[in-house]
C-alpha cells in the first residue's frame, strides 16, 4: 500500500507527539490524587525522558540539519522546522515542570516531613552538618579546572552537573573555572539521621548548593565572585558499523566510550547566569544560543528519584502483592500445568515468580535437555540469568541471545554476556543490522512420549524489577506448532537459517507487517460483507505510515477502530471521511503501559495476538520481533474484558487524542462512576 495516499495534514509530527506524551507524565506530577513521593517520581521521570529525547531524537534532527538534509517528514516538515516546533512547545513545559516542583510538590513534601531545603535557608545546626559533610566527603573528590590561555576548556561529560565559578585574582582579573559535582555522591545531602520507623523530619539540601557555598578553599588566593550551575546533554545515539566489526562486543564497548564525546545538543543553565558566562560556555561547547535552556530552580530534577528510596509508605502508592495464579500456586510441577493448558500472566498484577520458576525448574529438571532464551533488558542481579548459569552447571545445553545494542543497557548486557560465556553458555550477540527485541524462552524436555517443547513468550523483558512497574502479558504453552516455531526462530537467531514461514508466530522483519496489514484488510472485507467490523490495537507507539494508512482505509470502510497508544501516535483521529471511525486513547498512570495486543473481530471468529512489536518502522523492518496468538478462548476473553475493554472504559487516567494533536481527559458522563483501569485491575486481582 502506498504511503503517499493521504496528505501531510493527515499525520501528527512524531517529535511533537512524543512531547505530548511527556506532558501527560507531567500531568501525573500535578495530580493531587497521587501521594507526594509519587508526584516527585513523575517529575523525575519527565526529566529523564527529556534527557533521552535530546540525546537521541533532537541530536538526530541536528545531524540532519548539519548534513543539509531537507527531506520532508510525513507531516510535511523539514528537520529545521521540526526543531523550531519542538522549542516552541517545550519552553512552556519546562517552566511548568519547575513550577510544579517549586510551588506544589516541594512544599507538599515538606508538610509531610520531607524537606528539600536551599542552603541559604538552613538553620545553624543544619549548616554546620552540611559543612562537616563537605569537608569530610566532598572536598577531597573535587577537581577545579581553570580555563585560560594556559588551560584548555575542560571536557564536560554528558548529563554531568557542573558549577561555573567566576573568581578574581590578586590583580583583580576575572577568571573562569569549572567544578564538576561528583556523580558518585548523593545529589540530595541528608541533614538528619532518620532510622526506619522514626517520626523525625527528613531534611535534605542540594549537593551543588553545598559545594557552591563552601567552594572558596578550592581557590586559595582568589576571590570567588559567584557560582552558576549548568548541565550538558550530548548526542548519545550509537552508530555501529556492524559490517566492519570483527567483534561486536568489543565494538560496542568502544562506541560506548565515544558516546562521552558526542556533540552537545542542549545546555541547561541557572536562570541567573549572566550572558557573559553563558557565552563562554556556548562558544567553547560550539553550540547555538538557541540550544541554551534557563532553569528556574534546581537543575537535573531527575535526581528527585533519590527521594523514592525513603522508607515512607504513607507518602507512596499502597503496596500490593502480585497474584500467583491458582493453577501455578497449587502445583509443584510447572511443566505438568503448561502441558495441560496455556497459562497467562498479566504483570504486575500477576507475579513474575512463575517465569523465574520456569527457568529454575528447567535448570534442575533431569529430563530437560536444553534452554534457549532472548535477553534484552534483564536488569541487575537477574534471577533468570543466575538460573541459566545453574543450568549449564547441571549439564544442560543453554543458549542465550543477549542484545548488546539495547539502548543505555549496553554496559549491563555486556557484563551479563561475559558472565554467561565464562560459565559455558552459548552466547549470541544478535543479528547484523537487526536488534533482537523479541521476548521468548524455549525449554526442550525429554518425556515418555518423546521430545516436548515448553515455551514462554512475553510482551516484556525478562526483568524481575520492571515486571513490578510495567504492564506486560506473558504466555506459557506447550502447543506443538508454537514449540516448532520457537525452535525455528532460535535457529534463525543463532545460525544461518533464512526461515520465511512460521506456523503460528508472526516474526519481524519476516512477516509481521504483511500479516497485520492482511488481517486489517480481511476485517475490511468482512465488514463490507457482514458489518460490525472491529479492530482494537494496544501499543506503545504508532508511527508506521503503511499501518496508519491501512487503518485510515479501514475507517473509511466503516470499521470501528479503538487504539490504546501510550506514547507516540502519528495517526490523526477524527478527520471527516478519513479517520472519523478511529478513537485513540492514552493511559498514563501508576504503571507503565507496556503490553501490545492486536484484536480482530473477524465476523465473530475473534483473533488476538500479543507480543513485542509496536507499529513503528524500526519494529517492523529493523528488529526481530514476535507476535504470538492467544488461541485459548478463555484467555482471549480475559484479555478482551480485563485489558482492552477495561482500559477503554477508563475515565480517570485515560486521555483522548483530538484531531489537533492535543490530548484531553476522557469526559465522564453525568452520574457515571469514576474508573481507573489500573486500580480496578489491582482490586480485581485481589478479590476486592
Amino acid at each position: 500500500m502506498k504511503t503517499d495516499r493521504f496528505t501531510p495534514s493527515c499525520y501528527i509530527n512524531r517529535e511533537l507527539s512524543w512531547l505530548e506524551f511527556n506532558l501527560r507524565v507531567l500531568q501525573e506530577a500535578r495530580d493531587p490524587s497521587h501521594p507526594p513521593l509519587e508526584r516527585a517520581k513523575f517529575l523525575a521521570i519527565f526529566a529523564t525522558n527529556l534527557d533521552e529525547f535530546f540525546m537521541i531524537r533532537v541530536s538526530g534532527l541536528k545531524k540532519q540539519i548539519a548534513a543539509g538534509v531537507v527531506e520532508v517528514s510525513p507531516d510535511g516538515n523539514i528537520p529545521g522546522t521540526t526543531l523550531d516546533h519542538i522549542v516552541a512547545k517545550l519552553t512552556p513545559m519546562l517552566h511548568e515542570h519547575s513550577r510544579v516542583w517549586n510551588e506544589e510538590v516541594k512544599p507538599l513534601l515538606c508538610e509531610h516531613g520531607v524537606c528539600v531545603l536551599n542552603y541559604d535557608d538552613l538553620e545553624p545546626e543544619q549548616r554546620a552538618r552540611a559543612v562537616e559533610y563537605f569537608d569530610r566527603e566532598v572536598f577531597p573528590v573535587l577537581t577545579p579546572l581553570a580555563f585560560d590561555p594556559g588551560h584548555p576548556f575542560p571536557h564536560i561529560s554528558n548529563l554531568s552537573l557542573n558549577l561555573a565559578v567566576v573568581v578574581r585574582d590578586e590583580k583583580d582579573r576575572e577568571r573562569f573555572a569549572r567544578v564538576k559535582v561528583p556523580p558518585s555522591l548523593p545529589r540530595l545531602v541528608a541533614l538528619t539521621d532518620c532510622a526506619e520507623g522514626d517520626t523525625c523530619k527528613h531534611n535534605f539540601v542540594w549537593l551543588d548548593q553545598v559545594i557552591a557555598a563552601n567552594i572558596a578553599p578550592l581557590f586559595p588566593g582568589m576571590a570567588v565572585q559567584r557560582t552558576y550551575g549548568f548541565r550538558v546533554t550530548r548526542d548519545s545515539d550509537l552508530e555501529i558499523q556492524e559490517d566492519e566489526a570483527d567483534d561486536l562486543l568489543s565494538t560496542i564497548e568502544r562506541v560506548m566510550q565515544d558516546r562521552r564525546f558526542g556533540s552537545v545538543v542542549r545546555l541547561e543553565v541557572a536562570h541567573d547566569m549572566p550572558d557573559r558566562v553563558r557565552d563562554i560556555l556556548v562558544d567553547n561547547l560550539q553550540i547555538d544560543v538557541r540550544d541554551v535552556y534557563r532553569v528556574d530552580g534546581a537543575l537535573s530534577l531527575s535526581d528527585l528519584m533519590e527521594l523514592t528510596r525513603l522508607l515512607l509508605p504513607a507518602l507512596k502508592d499502597p503496596s500490593f502483592t502480585p497474584r500467583l495464579p491458582n493453577e501455578l500456586s497449587l502445583s509443584e510441577d510447572i511443566f505438568s500445568v503448561i502441558k495441560q493448558r496455556d497459562t497467562l500472566l498479566y504483570h504486575p498484577y500477576d507475579s513474575f515468580t512463575p517465569v523465574v520458576d520456569f527457568i529454575r525448574a528447567a535448570a534442575h529438571d533431569p529430563q530437560v535437555l536444553a534452554i534457549k532464551v532472548t535477553l534484552y533488558r534483564v536488569g541487575p542481579n537477574s534471577p533468570v540469568v543466575q538460573n541459566l548459569i545453574e543450568a549449564i552447571q547441571n549439564g544442560k545445553q543453554v543458549a542465550a541471545l543477549v542484545e548488546l545494542k539495547a539502548r543505555f543497557d549496553e554496559e549491563n548486557n555486556i557484563q551479563w554476556a561475559r558472565a554467561l560465556e565464562e560459565e559455558g553458555v552459548h552466547v549470541v550477540y544478535g543479528l547484523p543490522g537487526l536488534k533482537v527485541h523479541c521476548k521468548i524462552a524455549l525449554v526442550v524436555r525429554r518425556e515418555g512420549d518423546g521430545i516436548r517443547r515448553y515455551v514462554h513468550m512475553s510482551t516484556g523483558n525478562y526483568n524481575a524489577t520492571t515486571a513490578r512497574i510495567y504492564t506486560d502479558i506473558g504466555l506459557f504453552t506447550s502447543r506443538d506448532d508454537i514449540g516448532e516455531d520457537a525452535s525455528d526462530l532460535f535457529n534463525l537467531l543463532t545460525g544461518y537459517s533464512r526461515q520465511r514461514e512460521f506456523r503460528e508466530l508472526f516474526v519481524a522483519p519476516v512477516n509481521v507487517r504483511t500479516k497485520l496489514v492482511g488481517l486489517v484488510e480481511r476485517e475490511i472485507e468482512q465488514h463490507k460483507q457482514y458489518g460490525d467490523g472491529r479492530l482494537i490495537f494496544k501499543v506503545n507507539s504508532l508511527v508506521d505510515m503503511v499501518m496508519i494508512n491501512t487503518l485510515y482505509t479501514a475507517s473509511q470502510a466503516g470499521v470501528k477502530i479503538d487504539l490504546l497508544v501510550r506514547g507516540i501516535c502519528c495517526l490523526r483521529p477524527g478527520m471527516p471521511g478519513i479517520s472519523d471511525n478511529i478513537r485513540v486513547i492514552s493511559i498514563v498512570g501508576r504503571f507503565l503501559e507496556h503490553s501490545r495486543l492486536y484484536y480482530f473481530r473477524n465476523n465473530g471468529n475473534e483473533e488476538m495476538f500479543a507480543g513485542s512489536a509496536d507499529l513503528m518502522p524500526r519494529n517492523l523492518d529493523r528488529r526481530v520481533e514476535t507476535l504470538f496468538p492467544i488461541l485459548d478462548p478463555q484467555l482471549r476473553k480475559r484479555l478482551y474484558d480485563d485489558v482492552l475493554m477495561l482500559q477503554l472504559r477508563d475515565n480517570v487516567k485515560a486521555r483522548e487524542l483530538r484531531s489537533d494533536g492535543a490530548y484531553q481527559y476522557v469526559t465522564r458522563e453525568n452520574g457515571q462512576p469514576s474508573l481507573n483501569s489500573q486500580i480496578e485491575m489491582l482490586q480485581m486481582q485481589h478479590g476486592n
